[in-house]
């Protein structure tokens, strides 16, 4: 199969919408994107609609049910800080970057999701000490480059404040901006975080948001520049997209503390969970219903009653219930009993403690342990679509997609590196390619 480019920049800007687009049509980079270009404006994501799932159907073409990646974290009841899916050795079948790999092109990424222990040259994988006894350094340089994060946090660290945000965009666009200067990868994936963090912790229209959106803009005017000054430019295609949307809420739904209620979930005299019949895994606007013996026809016909009765009543914030087949019928875990989905204004909560609707406060905001918007509702959602935008080698100019689908991303980034990403459950977006491969 023939290239249609020899340089493949793939930029997510998390939680990018398609609701931003009027506004970036007003900021000069991701304008000469919209004028110069392709783009899809409407993409529709998947179920459920979080940053990990979302990533990795980005880079493999496929739902989370076949992929594997079916939430952010994995299901560990009573822990307060579940582990995340970080590593390669969840993903099921092939990637982008294990194809470009085995084509002998260069690869590099930087925070992209589920890429701890990839087979990338050089990874600085999005992964942080969950326990104790971690450190956050040892951590990420084990699961990925260790010499070339060594470097990169020796050129940039002081632009980083742990976590927080917009620090930590700022290295790693500063990171982005060297390699691609200095190591030139045919596959280049990155990941910004910034507008996501603001929008969960100020609201989807804050200014804090609108303020992250425009430093997404010079940070792409940035990369940019380095793909021109690496001497590339003609020979690079480069995409810009967003995973999902978000949505604001203001109320919180703690199945748990009702499933504690019916003796489904038992805690000890600390009240920790001690055990569990049935349990509501968080995805923010949606939910797993698992239980612990899925044969267990008693415990699911008492949560189907729990969960209908909540439906009767709009306060209690649950839109829809799906079960386990329509839930995998939409591409989510086939393992879960049951998927919820949340109303506007609401999302779910993992806490066993406290009232089945908890009013979100400023304080809880700032303490972090709730937030004013997220996402993880259904792709179906009204006004909830994400973009994507193409430039560059291979890319027909002045071309618009009316619609496509996140399945649909992956076939097509490999079908311009010249590759295939075996049998998909989305297909390659033949109208974005001009018709003169290198």
């Amino acid at each position: 199969m023939s290239r249609l480019t020899n340089h493949l920049i793939v930029i997510s800007f998390d939680c990018l919408s398609s609701l931003d687009f009027p506004m970036l049509e007003q900021l000069p980079h991701f304008n000469d994107f919209i004028q110069n270009g392709a783009y899809c404006r409407y993409v529709q994501t998947i179920y459920p609609s979080v940053t990990y799932p979302c990533h990795t159907t980005i880079v493999t073409g496929n739902y989370p049910k076949n992929h594997g990646i079916v939430n952010n974290t994995f299901l560990q009841p009573g822990r307060t800080s579940p582990d995340w899916y970080w590593h390669r050795k969840h993903v099921n079948g092939t990637t982008l970057y294990d194809e470009a790999k085995k084509a002998g092109m260069k690869t590099a990424a930087l925070l992209w999701p589920v890429t701890a222990g990839a087979d990338i040259d050089y990874n600085m994988p999005e992964i942080f000490a969950n326990r104790k006894w971690h450190h956050q350094i040892p951590v990420s340089l084990t699961n990925g480059s260790i010499l070339y994060q060594l470097d990169m946090n020796r050129r940039f660290g002081h632009f980083r404040n742990g976590l927080s945000q917009p620090e930590l965009d700022d290295f790693v666009l500063e990171s982005t901006v060297h390699t691609i200067k200095s190591k030139k990868p045919h596959l280049l994936l990155i990941h910004f975080v910034d507008l996501d963090s603001q929008r969960h912790y100020h609201g989807f229209s804050s200014e804090e948001a609108k303020e992250a959106v425009k430093r997404h803009d010079k940070r792409l005017g940035r990369i940019v520049q380095a793909v021109k000054e690496a001497g590339i430019y003609d020979d690079t295609t480069i995409a810009i997209l967003g995973d999902h949307s978000a949505l604001d809420e203001s109320k919180a739904i703690k199945l748990n503390v009702l499933f504690k209620k019916y003796q489904l979930i038992e805690v000890d005299m600390k009240k920790r969970l001690k055990n569990w019949r049935a349990f509501c895994k968080s995805c923010d606007g949606s939910a797993y219903i698992y239980l612990k013996d899925p044969s267990d026809k008693q415990t699911k016909e008492v949560v189907n009653e729990l969960l209908e009765n909540l439906l009767v009543d709009e306060a209690n914030g649950v839109e829809k219930i799906f079960n386990q087949e329509e839930a995998t019928a939409m591409g989510a875990d086939e393992n879960c009993s049951f998927m919820v989905e949340a109303r506007h204004g609401f999302y779910f909560n993992e806490d066993i403690d406290g009232s089945v609707i908890h009013h979100i406060t400023e304080k809880d905001v700032r303490a972090k342990r709730y937030t004013h918007a997220c996402h993880g509702y259904s792709p179906e959602k009204e006004d909830y679509t994400t973009l994507l935008m193409l430039a560059g080698k291979g890319i027909r100019q002045h071309t618009v997609v009316p619609s496509m689908h996140l399945i649909d991303e992956g076939p097509t980034f490999a079908r311009l590196l010249g590759l295939s990403l075996g049998h998909t459950d989305g297909k390659v977006i033949e109208e974005f390619f001009s018709l003169s491969p290198s």
